[in-house]
């Protein structure tokens, strides 16, 4: 039995340190796959966190959009309100144009004659020599006839002077003008305000979508990571379990010394087969190599 105790240490030996190797390598394998798990875990969750940071992000411009968006519309309404009547007032000074058009040469006509400004001051002159005493007893009738004469002169001329409302047209389409121009710039800045956002939401959008593959990918790493370390990880298990059933055996040979028992030898010998084509020993098998 000692020959045959030392066969199969001579047969474990060489079998023990090369599952020590595989002990050794599967370890630092696996070692190295769990770290890369932990890498990527951690760079999975810094991804996450960037994805949920600039979804808030995309809420907030779209928020930004829609009530710019709103202000648009308003203005809109607002600048359509002062077109129409931009368009009124222009309407209404171009058929006055045309009316006084009519009445132009009538105009030049009472231009020829005096202007409602020098007969006032003929009208103005008589008054106060009126008041110094020089249109006394029959003078003041010819006063009153010269005075009655002026002031139908004078309220001719005024109408004759008069431009039908034209230059208070002339205000209120300036006005109007710059009212319907201010409202067009209104709008046109209410637009590109709610473009920028727009233009950002859309951006920040697509940064989402990037960083989500980023995030999906290092989930995918994590995955295949942790798979080859699972694998890695089993493989050490078997290796350890089987160096030490091999060593548990020896340990066994040893203690049964010299004893001589075919059907033990038989049942250890069909053990040692198993164990060396890389099956693991259970608990109770690893027994009955102790027993034996």
């Amino acid at each position: 039995m000692l020959m045959e105790l030392e066969e199969v240490r001579g047969i474990l030996k060489p079998r023990c340190d090369s599952i020590q190797e595989h002990i050794s390598y599967n370890r630092e394998e696996r070692d190295q796959w769990n770290a890369k798990v932990r890498t990527l875990l951690d760079e999975r969750n810094e991804l996450n966190s960037q994805v949920k940071e600039l979804i808030s992000e995309v809420q907030n411009q779209k928020a930004q959009r829609d009530v710019s968006n709103q202000t648009v519309r308003d203005l809109k309404d607002f600048r359509a309100e002062k077109t129409v009547f931009l368009k009124e007032i222009r309407t209404e000074f171009r058929e006055k144009l045309a009316a006084r058009s009519e009445a132009e040469i009538e105009r030049q006509k009472a231009d020829k004659k005096r202007s409602p400004n020098r007969i006032r001051t003929e009208m103005d002159r008589l008054e106060r020599l009126y008041e110094q005493g020089r249109f006394l007893g029959k003078k003041e009738r010819e006063y009153n006839m010269k005075m009655k004469k002026l002031y139908q002169e004078y309220k001719a001329a005024k109408e004759s002077h008069h431009d039908g409302g034209i230059g208070d047209l002339k205000v209120q389409l300036r006005d109007a003008e710059r009212g319907q121009e201010e409202a067009h710039k209104n709008v046109k800045r209410a637009v590109s305000k709610a473009q920028v956002s727009h233009d950002l939401m859309a951006e920040l959008s697509e940064e989402v979508d990037r960083l989500r593959n980023k995030a999906n990918g290092a989930q995918a790493g994590v995955t295949r990571a942790k798979r080859e370390a699972d694998s890695l990880h089993s493989r050490y298990i078997v290796a350890l379990r089987c160096i030490h059933s091999m060593q548990d055996l020896l340990k066994a040979m040893s203690a049964r010394g010299g004893a001589e028992d075919d059907d033990a030898y038989v049942e250890v010998a069909d053990l040692m087969s198993r164990l060396m084509s890389g099956e693991t020993l259970s608990t109770d098998e690893v027994m009955a190599l102790q027993r034996n």
